[in-house]
C-alpha cells in the first residue's frame, strides 16, 4: 500500500515539533523546576512525591489495601489474559484470518500518522501514566516503602512516567509486598478502563469495538449499511442493487457497519447479501476501481456512513464526536498498556513481576537464565503477532 504525502512526512513533523518543545524548555529555563532537558529527551523528578502519596493514604487506607491485595491475584490473570490472547491470534491468523488482529506498537509519526489519532494519543498518555504511576507510588507507600522519587520523561515521540522507590528497601521488602506494588500500576490501568469502559456502553462508537455476545446484550443491533445511492455503470448497478437495499454481507462476512465492509480487489467478483422490503437477495457484483485509488475496490454505491447501533443504557447524550473519539482512545490506551505491562519483559512490570516470584528460590545463575529464557519467548511471540500483521495487511498507519 502506498503511503501519502502526509503518511510519509509525519515524522518530520514529530521531529520538528519535539524541537520546538526542547528550544522552549531551554527558553524557560525549565531546568530551575527540575527538569532535565537533552536533545533526545526531557525528564522531570520530584522529591515531594512520597510526601503526598502519604496524605492520600491517610485518607483511603483500607480501600487502597483492598486494591493492593487484588493487584497479585489481577497481575496473574492480566499476564495469563496477555499470553493466551498472543497465542490464540497466531492461531488465527493461519486457522481463521479474518479473526485475526492486527497489532501494531503506537508511535507518534511511525504508526500514528493522522493528526487526530496523534492527538488523542499525546492526550491519553499523560492520564494513563499517572493513574499507573500513582497506584504503584501509594502501594509502596502502603508497605513502608520509601519513595525517592517521581516524575516523567518524554523521548521524542516516546513517553515514560515513574515512581523510584529506594532500591534498598524494596529488596528488604517481603514478596508480596513487592509484587502487591508491581502490580499495582497495570491493575490500575484495567480497573480504570473497566469504569470507563461501563460510562462507554452509552456511546454507539464504543459499539465498533464491542465484541459478542456484549455486544447483542448492550445494542440494538442495526440490520446492515444502507444504500443511498447508485453509481451509474456500477457492477452493484449491473448486478441489480438499488437505492434502499440493506448490504447485510459481503463475501460471507457480516456487514453490521461501514467498518465491517472488507477490502475488495478491482475485477474480482463480490458475493453481495441485501434485504430489499424485507426479503433476502443475493448478488454477485464485479469490483470498479476507485477513481482515487486505482489499487482500492469499490462495490458501486453511496452507503449510509453512520452508526445504527442503539445502546440499551441510553442514558447519556453523545453530541462531541472528539469527547466520543478521546475517551474511546483513553479507554483503548488504558487497557492495553495495562494488560501489555505484565507481559514477562525486561521493561515491563511483568519481567519484575515473573523476577520477584521465582528470585531468592534458585541460584542468581539460574534465575537470570529462566529469565532471559522467559524475555525471549515472550518477545517472540510479540513480535511475531506485528510480523504477521504486516504480511497481512502490509505497513499500516492509524
Amino acid at each position: 500500500m502506498e503511503l501519502d504525502f502526509i503518511t510519509q512526512n509525519s515524522i518530520i513533523y514529530v521531529l520538528i515539533a519535539w524541537v520546538v518543545i526542547v528550544v522552549t524548555a531551554k527558553g524557560l529555563k525549565l531546568e530551575k523546576y527540575g527538569v532535565e532537558i537533552k536533545a533526545y529527551s526531557l525528564v522531570y523528578k520530584n522529591k515531594q512525591v512520597q510526601t503526598v502519596l502519604t496524605k492520600i493514604l491517610g485518607r483511603t487506607r483500607r480501600g487502597i489495601r483492598v486494591f493492593a491485595d487484588v493487584s497479585v491475584i489481577a497481575g496473574f490473570i492480566m499476564m495469563g489474559f496477555a499470553f493466551w490472547f498472543l497465542l490464540d491470534n497466531v492461531s488465527k491468523f493461519f486457522v481463521a484470518p479474518t479473526d485475526f488482529s492486527e497489532l501494531t506498537v503506537l508511535i507518534p509519526g511511525v504508526t500514528l500518522t493522522s493528526s487526530a489519532s496523534i492527538t488523542y494519543f499525546l492526550l491519553s498518555i499523560p492520564i494513563v501514566l499517572v493513574v499507573h504511576e500513582g497506584a504503584h507510588g501509594i502501594v509502596a507507600a502502603l508497605e513502608k516503602i520509601k519513595i525517592k522519587t517521581g516524575g516523567f520523561a518524554i523521548f521524542i515521540a516516546m513517553f515514560a512516567g515513574f515512581v523510584e522507590p529506594d532500591e534498598e528497601e524494596f529488596n528488604k521488602a517481603k514478596k508480596i509486598s513487592k509484587l502487591r506494588v508491581i502490580g499495582a500500576g497495570a491493575t490500575a490501568n484495567v480497573i480504570f478502563a473497566f469504569v470507563l469502559g461501563a460510562i462507554l456502553l452509552t456511546n454507539p462508537l464504543f459499539a465498533l469495538i464491542m465484541p459478542e455476545p456484549l455486544l447483542s446484550i448492550f445494542y440494538e443491533l442495526p440490520q446492515g449499511v444502507l444504500i443511498l445511492s447508485i453509481i451509474e455503470n456500477s457492477g452493484a448497478e449491473q448486478a441489480g442493487l438499488l437505492s434502499n437495499d440493506i448490504i447485510t454481507s459481503i463475501n460471507g462476512i457480516s456487514i453490521l457497519s461501514p467498518v465491517d465492509f472488507p477490502s475488495l480487489s478491482p475485477g474480482e467478483t463480490a458475493d453481495v447479501s441485501v434485504l430489499r422490503s424485507g426479503e433476502k437477495l443475493d448478488f454477485s457484483v464485479e469490483i470498479m476501481p476507485s477513481p482515487e485509488d486505482a489499487e482500492r475496490g469499490l462495490i458501486g454505491i453511496m452507503r449510509d456512513n453512520s452508526l445504527a447501533y442503539k445502546p440499551v443504557l441510553n442514558f447519556i447524550e453523545w453530541n462531541d464526536p472528539g469527547v466520543s473519539m478521546f475517551l474511546l482512545w483513553l479507554w483503548m490506551i488504558s487497557f492495553f498498556i495495562g494488560i501489555i505491562n505484565m507481559l514477562p519483559l525486561p521493561i515491563l512490570d511483568g519481567g519484575k513481576f515473573v523476577h520477584t516470584i521465582i528470585d531468592q528460590r534458585l541460584s542468581e545463575k539460574l534465575v537470570n537464565g529462566i529469565m532471559w529464557g522467559i524475555y525471549g519467548f515472550t518477545f517472540a511471540l510479540f513480535g511475531l503477532n506485528i510480523a504477521l500483521s504486516y504480511i497481512k495487511s502490509g505497513w499500516f498507519t492509524i
